[in-house]
Order: structure tokens, then sequence, then C-alpha cells
């Protein structure tokens, strides 16, 4: 018995007339009846009724085609992963990111991604002082996790979440005993930013809302990464304003986290790929972020 002759027995006990079927299938109408004769044969059961007028299923047939449906669909799988395995196969994806990215995104979609396909290779790299566009463009990097769109029409971006900011400051600080704190109050605090290029992006928005409102902060920047920030928060009487998916992950006595009276701006994180890049990898893991994340045009 081979799959043909199931594919043959469904098509006809689906039309239950053999003229239909053999036009479905591309063959003649006496092969085709030839074909369904030696399956009866072979494995010892009427499956189908035939007269001049009808055809019908037998009670055996019923349950033969239940059966076929499920070794023809378990077969269609089985050729579709080996191909899939075939085409994952020392494949790697280059992905460049920033923290969020790591926080947020990654948990969700790269434990399956690796689970799925095994072959594919995941080259992570995080951004910090290099030029990502020309990165993207030259196929350094297949997709991109970061703060900014690229304005060309080769390139696709895509919006995926926001950041929400807040204020971090060490619970011993006089403002900590607020819990909102009012814009006026931070005329004047210590305010620590970090001045890699990284969060150049995050500090350009939380200066213009500093401008928009008339603050004007005491700000030190000297740090390299939000993980300073914290150190540097703990250790003094400095504040610092970071995205607040942060708060889970520090768990610090030390360390209070507070909104401000008035919103403070929110920050995208965009995924930007190239258009024409349809490789294997790329497409499956478009495929995971789709199936966790809204994209919205950037």
């Amino acid at each position: 018995m081979e799959l043909r002759h199931l594919r043959y027995f469904i098509t006809v006990a689906e039309e239950l007339n053999f003229s239909k079927a053999a036009l479905k299938l591309y063959t003649a109408q006496p092969s085709l009846s030839q074909q369904i004769k030696d399956l009866e044969d072979e494995i010892g059961v009427k499956l189908l009724n035939r007269t001049k007028r009808k055809v019908e299923l037998t009670e055996e047939g019923a349950i033969f085609l239940e059966q076929a449906r499920l070794t023809i669909a378990q077969a269609e799988k089985a050729v579709r992963l080996a191909r899939e395995a075939h085409l994952s196969k020392q494949q790697i994806l280059k992905i460049g990111f920033i923290t969020t990215a790591e926080v947020r995104v990654f948990p969700k979609i790269l434990p399956n991604l690796r689970m799925l396909y095994p072959n594919i290779k995941v080259d992570l790299q995080i951004l910090n002082g290099v030029d990502h566009y020309r990165a993207l463009k030259k196929g350094d990097l297949d997709i991109i996790f970061s703060r900014q769109p690229f304005d060309d029409p080769e390139i696709a971006n895509f919006v995926v979440l926001q950041d929400t900011l807040a204020l971090f400051l060490a619970k011993q600080h006089p403002l900590a005993t607020l819990e909102t704190i009012p814009l006026q109050a931070l005329n004047e605090v210590d305010l620590i930013m970090s001045k890699a290029s990284a969060y150049g992006i995050m500090n350009q928005a939380i200066l213009a809302f500093f401008k928009q409102h008339n603050i004007q902060p005491h700000i030190e920047e000297k740090t390299e990464n939000m993980v300073e920030n914290i150190a540097a928060i703990e250790q003094g009487m400095s504040c610092s304003i970071l995205p607040q998916y942060l708060d889970p992950f520090i768990k610090l006595d030390q360390i209070a986290v507070r909104p401000l009276e008035c919103e403070l701006p929110p920050l995208n994180l965009f995924i930007s790929y190239r258009k024409n890049n349809l490789s294997f990898p790329m497409q499956k893991l478009l495929e995971l972020l789709h199936e966790h994340f809204e994209f919205k045009s950037a």
C-alpha cells in the first residue's frame, strides 16, 4: 500500500463519484477504479458500495477514511518538518538589540525558536556604539530592536511595544516618602543619566520633557548603563529616570520607584529589518513575534 492509494481513496470517498474524483486527481476513471479495487484486495475488506447510480462508503470504509486522513496528515507533517530542518541547517540569525528587548521580548520568543528550530544559530549583539543602520544594510545584522526607525524604503520598521518611564530613587531620599512626585520637586534634584550612546533616544525624550515643563534638575551624566544607574542610586541621594520594566528585576530594599504627577513620554521599541530578507530564520522569527506582539507601522 502506498500513500497515493490513500489519496485516491480519500478523494473518491469525499466526492462519492468516480468521474469527479478522476478529474480531481488528473487520472482516468478506469485506472482510478482499478486502484481502489487493488486497495480493497490488499486490505481484504470492501470500502465502497458501487452501483450504476451511486457510490457509498461501507462501515469499514468510513473507519478506513478517518485513519487514512490521519495518515496523510502525519506524512505531510513529516515532510514539512524535514524540509524545515534542512532549510534551517547551519543558518544564523543575527539580532542587534537594546536591553528592553532582552528583558521584555526575547524570553517570549527565543526559547520557542530554539526548541522548534534547533539548527538555527542565534547571534545576539547588544547595540552600543555601532552604526546600526549600516550593519543592517550590509547584512551584518538581520533584525534590530532599537528606539528609532530607519528612513529607508528597503527597510521595514514596526513598533512592537512601548516602555513607560518612572523615577528611581533611594528609599532614604526625601522624595521617596511621596507616592507621586510633583514636577517642581525635581528642580535642583541630583539626577543620573547614562552617557552611553545606546540610551541617547531615552535621554533626549527626558530632556525634552524637562524643557517642556520648565524643570531644571542637576544632571550627572556619568554612568555607562542602567545597572550602574541603579548602583549609584543605591549608594547615594541621586535619582534616575528609567524604564519601569526594571522594577520587578531589581527587588532591592534600598530602591523606590515613583511615578511623576505628569506622565513621562513613552518609549517605543522598534524592530527594523530588510524587506528583501526572506531567509528561513527571519520568517520563523517574525512568525513568533506576531504571535506575541501587535505590530504597529512606524
